[in-house]
């Protein structure tokens, strides 16, 4: 049990690790990285297409909710909204 314990912990500073590497990448390093996942899965993606695609859509829709709203928010305040991905919430 103790292993199990450990292995825990250590994940966790493994996933601390990843978030800060993650943070440092670059856009273009980051669409390279997707890019290369992209090609990597892409054989299994065309094969369970269809069985996630509701759930695809579902997300689509809402996502494109949210920047409605958001471009709304934007109009409405005339200011943008910060993307840093360190703030929570914006400033105003």
């Amino acid at each position: 049990m103790r292993e199990l314990a450990a292995l825990r912990e250590g994940w966790d500073e493994v996933e601390k690790v990843e978030t800060e590497l993650l943070r440092a990448m670059s856009v273009q390093e980051s669409l390279a990285h997707w890019l290369r996942l992209q090609q990597a899965f892409e054989y299994q993606l065309q094969q369970t297409a269809e069985l996630f695609a509701p759930a695809r859509r579902e997300a689509l829709a809402e996502l494109q909710d949210r920047l409605y709203r958001l471009a709304e928010w934007q109009k409405e305040h005339g200011k943008p909204v910060s993307l840093d991905s360190g703030a929570a919430t914006t400033a105003g």
